[in-house]
């Protein structure tokens, strides 16, 4: 885990090496499968000593690189061949688009005397996926790779480099001029918009709003956590009384002991209740989709939505108040408007949920084990410092309600962004190069791993510890109880069952098949033992535990939801 510090290398001579080294200076770890088109390229960084991640599939290039964002690591870059490994890395990098994540993801590209019969049409491509490429020259290599960390950087994008196969190993030619930064539509840190925000009247109507709110409430998400804006939102909710809430990229953000927890689909039942008497909401850096929204269940009618983003609008219809702010800023405008002294507010009369003690049997009714109480009991196992991330699926909710984590930084859950499965294990290669201080935990399923079975010996190699857990129920669960449930034939929905254990001992990892609770004793040995190598717990679950986020998901889409 964690960088290397780079080998004394001669100045660069070559496209590939310019990029390289500029990739260098900026990525503390590049995520890669060499090919034709990125040879050069990666034997550049290699030979330098550069830390290089090598996976097996190009789907993990991106993902890994994703997530070493989200966990709190510099920008990560990401790299393939043209072709094939570049149309391997799209899902990654559509997530990555769509969960607005920054990046640089270095590809080989057709020669720039024209396209052969491989090749295919990568800047369209990607453009369709609303990612920009850049096409390095002779003259603009650095130019071109300093431009694509500034755009990734300020616009939280991923950004690709794309190296033409005949420009990979040519000489560098006299600098060319490199256009400007092209302007965004986002707002820098810390600047207010030329909105009415910035006017210090509005400042104080909206703090008098908070002022008198009965039950007021501040949301806060993942912008929240970029800007810093914890500490001062946690001020301003304390100056009016208010109670907390983040979404599920903030779990942890105002370190309060006034935070009921996740707001959307993953609350309590008790949370969910609490938030849906709040009269006035303070929404800052959430995105407040559908999901977020617990399907339009989590708010009531009656209550005041204030949005505060960098983007340019309000991004759901229930928002009846919107400023464009970075999220520190705006804290602290609001902060120094409110009185000093504090009002008890909400807090004077609010029962807050029960955040421990939640119990659950150990099998549900055809004898398998319960998920939730594999959870409550492997949060008691793992030890205090670790950084959880999960594939996406069925059993999705249930590691963040359960799992406790020390940070935001510390719950992820990439591919939500564009719902799709197989994404996990390239993200706990991320997770685990940010902090060699902390166990790396996957929460996986059985379908999603088996579609990255391969990166099981990338993270064998390159790991020196972790644990990864596999929800096991021989099933694509989230379609059998979306559609199993409304007659559709299940037959493609389920599958036989895999012995992940056993698969993963032939791979050199540690494995143990839980099927009683009792059986977690081989995760706390493994702990206890000083936790060297990968460990895959191979948990047996009751296909049959329906989690309750699904459940309101079915009734917004009206399909039976059995009691």
């Amino acid at each position: 885990m964690g960088g290397m510090t780079d080998r004394a290398s001669a100045p660069a001579t070559t496209v590939a090496e310019a990029v390289a080294d500029v990739v260098a200076r900026h990525s503390p770890v590049v995520f890669g499968l060499m090919g034709n088109g990125n040879a050069h390229f990666m034997a550049r960084l290699t030979g330098r000593g550069h830390r290089v991640v090598t996976v097996r599939h190009e789907t993990a290039t991106v993902i890994a690189a994703h997530s070493f964002a989200l966990a709190g690591g510099a920008i990560a870059a990401a790299t393939a061949t043209y072709g094939a490994g570049f149309t391997n890395l799209l899902t990654s990098l559509a997530e990555a688009r769509l969960a607005r994540i920054p990046a640089v993801v270095v590809v080989g590209d057709a020669p720039g005397s024209g396209p052969r019969a491989i090749d295919i049409d990568q800047v369209g491509a990607a453009a369709a996926l609303f990612v920009r490429t850049l096409v390095v020259g002779s003259g603009d290599a650095a130019a071109q790779t300093e431009l694509a960390y500034e755009i990734a950087r300020r616009d939280r994008v991923p950004v690709i480099v794309a190296i033409p196969y005949d420009l990979v190993d040519a000489p560098l030619t006299a600098a060319v001029e490199v256009p400007p930064l092209p302007s965004s539509a986002v707002l820098r840190s810390h600047e207010l918009a030329e909105s009415p925000l910035a006017e210090a009247t509005a400042v104080a109507v909206l703090a008098e709003r908070l002022i008198a709110a009965e039950r007021p409430l501040v949301l806060g998400g993942y912008g929240a956590v970029l800007a810093g804006a914890g500490g001062a939102l946690r001020q301003v909710g304390d100056r009016v009384g208010a109670l907390f809430a983040t979404s599920l990229m903030a779990h942890g953000l105002f370190e309060s002991p006034w935070d009921i927890g996740i707001a959307g689909g993953f609350s309590t039942e008790d949370a969910a209740a609490l938030i849906g008497e709040a009269d006035v909401v303070l929404v800052v850096g959430a995105s407040l989709n559908l999901w977020q929204m617990r399907y339009n269940e989590l708010l009531a009618a009656g209550a005041h939505v204030i949005q505060i983003d960098t983007l340019a609008a309000a991004t759901n219809p229930r928002v009846d108040e919107f400023h464009r702010a970075d999220a520190l800023a705006f804290a602290q405008a609001v902060l120094a408007a409110l009185p000093a002294e504090r009002r008890e507010g909400w807090r004077a009369a609010a029962q807050l949920p029960e955040h421990a003690g939640e119990t659950f049997p150990e099998r549900a009714a055809d004898g398998l084990l319960d998920p939730r109480a594999v959870m409550v009991e492997l949060d008691a196992i793992l030890p205090e410092a670790r950084s959880i991330t999960q594939d996406n699926g069925h059993y999705m909710g249930w590691a963040p309600r359960h799992l406790r984590a020390p940070d935001p930084q510390a719950m992820l859950l990439p591919g939500l962004a564009l719902h799709c499965i197989g994404l996990g294990m390239g993200s706990l290669l991320g997770v685990a190069e940010v902090r060699d201080d902390r166990l790396p935990v996957l929460v996986t399923g059985d379908g999603g791993l088996l579609m990255e079975l391969s990166e099981l010996d990338t993270v064998v190699r390159q790991l020196s510890s972790a644990l990864i857990v596999v929800m096991n129920d021989a099933a694509f669960s989230m379609e059998v109880h979306q559609y199993g449930v409304r007659g559709l034939d299940e037959s493609a929905m389920r599958f036989a069952l895999v012995d992940f254990a056993a698969l993963s001992r032939a791979m050199g990892a540690q494995g143990a098949r839980i099927e009683s609770l009792a059986d977690l004793d081989a995760v706390r040995a493994w702990i206890e033992g000083g936790a060297e190598g990968v460990f895959v717990a191979d948990v047996v679950i009751s296909p049959s535990v329906v989690a309750d986020w699904l459940k309101i998901s079915n009734r917004y889409n009206g399909v039976p939801v059995p009691d």
